[in-house]
């Protein structure tokens, strides 16, 4: 799984990406693709839905594509006075494995990471000290706009490690307005799951008035279609549902440009590679 770039296939709009693992060994990263991660291991609405057979892949062409951007990462002066020395031994300290090539240096305090200072203020009152492995390396990567695999324990952090990154993406994208489709779209594969990182996104989000809705199967759909149609910069959902409204023309993904897959291993294993690769 992992954070991807450019434009996904099914309608979708860039770079992004999505965490894979549970629970593996923490801090590995590698090239394109997305962030991993284990979570609760809840109830699924999706597990029948349709693949997308209904749903159409776009033909992008250079005429349709609006620049955006995506590269907003300032490493500060701590970080770049590091010797390779020292920077080594940081990595071996986290352990954190890199694969990958001009690898951004990771962070050491949440400063370092060039977050702006409502997320800041709000790591400090949800009882952040510093960061995590994954949220150290990951952090780095996600606010250059590169693809990445990370893969790291349950519990590690991996929700801020992404969230964070997307708030400052949207902040730095046009205003979102009534039936346009997300900024920011975050795959999970179970309501648990997705419900822990709405919250996450609930958090750090209500400074800027970031809106965000979950989407998943098992639940009304009225309520989610509104959410939807008024239109969000974020949405968090599983595949099937999320096929669901993307067929019926609910919602679409032309302005999405950062691309989240929470758990993508563990969504294949449940045999959602279809809907994930007509979603993308």
């Amino acid at each position: 799984g992992g954070f991807r770039g450019g434009r996904p296939g099914g309608g979708a709009g860039g770079g992004g990406g999505g965490f894979r693992g549970g629970d593996r060994p923490s801090g590995g990263f590698g090239g394109g693709g997305g962030f991993g991660g284990g979570a609760n291991r809840g109830s699924f609405g999706d597990r029948q839905a349709n693949n997308g057979a209904n749903l159409r892949s776009i033909k992008w062409t250079s005429g349709d594509l609006t620049p955006f951007e995506k590269n907003f990462y300032k490493p500060s002066e701590q970080i770049m006075a590091l010797s390779e020395t020292d920077f080594n031994a940081y990595l071996a300290k986290l352990e954190i494995t890199l694969k990958g090539r001009d690898i951004p240096r990771p962070c050491i305090t949440f400063g370092d990471c060039g977050l702006p200072d409502y997320i800041l203020e709000e790591t400090v009152k949800q009882g952040f000290t510093k960061p995590t492995a994954i949220q150290a390396q990951g952090m780095p990567i996600a606010m250059t706009g590169r693809d990445m695999v990370g893969i790291a324990q349950t519990g590690s952090g991996k929700t801020l490690a992404y969230v964070a990154p997307a708030l400052v993406h949207i902040q730095h994208q046009e205003t979102v307005h009534r039936g346009d489709g997300p900024i920011a779209l975050i795959l999970a594969p179970t309501r648990e799951l997705a419900q822990q990182i709405q919250q996450v996104a609930n958090d750090f989000g209500q400074r800027t008035n970031t809106n965000n809705t979950c989407v998943f199967g098992g639940a009304p759909k009225g309520p989610q279609i509104r959410d939807l149609e008024r239109g969000a910069e974020i949405v968090i959902a599983t595949p099937g549902r999320l096929i669901d409204f993307l067929e019926r023309g609910i919602t679409n993904l032309r302005r999405c440009t950062y691309l989240v897959l929470d758990e993508a291993d563990r969504m294949l294993d449940m045999g959602f590679e279809p809907q994930i690769r007509k979603i993308m």
